[in-house]
């Protein structure tokens, strides 16, 4: 059985790439287009990891990893968070690891170190 992983963006494309990518490796992939649907998924459903973008239509991404790091649920305040994003200045960075997120990725994807980095946060190697 593979890890569950929650993907966080309003981008379909985006969303679709992500899941192709890493359910070719067995990972289970639970979408959410925006950030209070994430959230309540995140509260409802187990997750090992998170994905999400950090500009989001309702609740930004940094605003999601703040909640989820302060939430009462340790699962959820200690999941890894991994936050790909267009936002490509140090700053964007910065925010992202001052909010709680474990890594920041910039978009377009480098699929092989993407593949890569989630198996890292998931303690197994990613499969080809």
């Amino acid at each position: 059985m593979g890890n569950r992983i929650l993907c966080i963006d309003d981008n379909p494309d985006n969303l679709m790439l992500v899941k192709r990518i890493l359910e070719a490796s067995g990972y289970e992939i639970l979408r959410a287009a925006n950030g209070q649907d994430g959230l309540a998924i995140a509260d409802n459903q187990p997750i090992d990891l998170v994905l999400l973008d950090g500009n989001l239509p309702d609740v930004d991404g940094y605003e999601v990893v703040r909640r989820l790091r302060a939430s009462p649920r340790h699962v959820l305040a200690s999941v890894p968070i991994i936050m790909v994003s267009a936002n490509a200045l140090k700053a964007d960075a910065q925010k992202a690891f001052s909010a709680g997120c474990n890594l920041y990725m910039t978009k377009p994807i480098d699929i092989n170190e993407f593949s890569s980095q989630v198996g890292f946060y998931l303690g197994r190697e990613a499969q080809s």
